[in-house]
């Protein structure tokens, strides 16, 4: 990873950084925000104009003081779009940030990938109750570790097979081991290419993946425990081997095209690539800045993957990613007519784990005091001011998107400073908050 002015590197990967995501600029830093609303035909605001002023002033002083190069936010409601760009792609850089800037979006891609599969579903290509050896004998006759923090050769036999719907709900048995340990396991992992973490799979294609993770035994056994992003991963190859298409060519056919999601996809084409901005990653003892994936060319998104990531590997913009909210919020229907049905998105918003499963399964302090998951979004359950409500999932490359029914709101944030912290970073907390006070008191549209 490159530095940024005297930065220092860290070993470390948070809870923040496993979801996949400079000195003040200034007035300079702000030349190239860019602020437009569309409208339809409603004739009731869906936001209130201060509220969108307060959004943009805090918007602005994070990068004002010189903690992000730039952002890009989007709200919607109803038929009425309020989108700002402001900064740079990159620190010490002029080119501003656009509102079609495209972004990694990390785990923002779970979402998509959930909806890929409940899509299969509907077609009878996948079954949610039916187990994965079908298309993926690599993960048939599972041994399941008898403790996490045990020798990989202790295991036993899984007491089950793992189902369709452990993949979406991160219940397959295996993914990140949120508490600080050298296990076993974890070392085997990261030695095969299948360890979780900030960067995306190495393997030169998906079998030779699910080769590696196959030759270990799972961490529980299927269905006890929510274990954080393989079982997304593990599903992009499952979509690839249901449909009989590549898993980009898939989405781009059933999901992108469809919905005009025209800059989507797991890789950057060569005429869009000044339309990537930089991705770093703070230090957080230095708090100084490191490069993590540089623009252009030398981006590890400038080509095509071997193995493209369902969990975390997508790229897009603000405006792709609406139209994708949009179709969730309105129960899998579009302009164009309907991708999912009401019942498929109704299974993806809803919170499919028990409160025992959430008591045994770490992730961030507090996080299921407000959070459930279903399949492939997170559900929220509880919010305060600076949350988000509805439905949706961050990326930890610094996004956020969710949607929400109650109030008809989407909201959309867009950086490049991947997340160092098992805390919110305080640029998600501005944004949620000033999203909802820009619709207090305001009629739904």
């Amino acid at each position: 990873m490159r530095r940024h002015g005297n930065d220092v590197g860290s070993e470390a990967i948070s809870r923040r950084g496993v979801l996949m995501g400079a000195g003040a600029l200034g007035v300079a830093a702000l030349a190239g925000c860019g602020r437009t609303g569309t409208r339809g035909g409603s004739d009731t605001s869906g936001f209130s104009q201060a509220g969108l002023e307060r959004l943009h002033t805090a918007m602005a002083a994070h990068v004002e003081q010189g903690e992000l190069p730039g952002v890009v936010t989007l709200l919607a409601r109803g038929d009425e779009v309020h989108a700002d760009a402001l900064g740079t792609l990159s620190f010490g850089d002029t080119t501003p940030m656009r509102r079609d800037t495209i972004f990694r979006i990390a785990s923002m891609s779970k979402p998509i990938a959930g909806a890929a599969a409940m899509l299969l579903v509907e077609e009878g290509k996948l079954r949610l109750d039916e187990p994965v050896d079908r298309l993926l004998p690599e993960l048939a006759n599972r041994r399941v570790l008898k403790r996490p923090d045990g020798p990989i050769e202790d295991t036993v036999p899984a007491l089950r097979p793992i189902l369709v719907s452990d993949l979406l709900t991160l219940r397959l048995g295996t993914g990140a081991i949120m508490t600080p340990g050298d296990y076993p396991i974890v070392q085997a992992m990261n030695e095969r290419g299948v360890g979780v973490g900030a960067e995306l799979p190495t393997t030169p294609n998906a079998d030779a993946w699910l080769q590696a993770l196959g030759s270990l035994p799972l961490i529980h056994q299927p269905g006890e425990v929510w274990m954080y992003d393989t079982g997304i991963t593990v599903l992009g190859a499952l979509l690839a081997r249901a449909s009989g298409q590549p898993l980009e060519t898939f989405l781009r056919e059933r999901f992108f095209e469809p919905l005009g999601m025209k800059d989507t996809g797991f890789s950057v084409p060569a005429d869009k690539l000044e339309r990537l901005p930089t991705t770093y990653f703070r230090n957080p003892e230095t708090k100084e800045f490191i490069v993590f994936d540089p623009p252009g060319k030398d981006s590890r998104f400038s080509q095509p993957p071997g193995f493209p990531s369902a969990a975390g590997g997508l790229v897009s913009t603000a405006d792709d990613y609406l139209a994708f909210a949009r179709m969730m919020l309105n129960r899998g229907a579009f302009p164009g007519g309907r991708i999912l049905s009401e019942r498929s998105v109704e299974l993806m918003t809803t919170d499919h784990l028990t409160p025992e499963q959430k008591a045994v399964s770490p992730f961030s302090p507090g996080f299921w005091d407000k959070h459930g998951w279903g399949y492939a979004v997170s559900v929220i359950t509880r919010h305060e001011p600076g949350d988000p409500r509805g439905f949706g999932w961050d990326g930890g490359y610094g996004t956020s998107c969710y949607w929400d029914p109650e109030t008809g709101l989407i909201g959309i944030l867009l950086t490049q400073r991947t997340m160092d912290s098992p805390t919110a970073p305080a640029a998600f907390v501005d944004f949620w908050r000033s999203a909802y006070e820009a619709i207090q008191g305001q009629s739904r549209t």
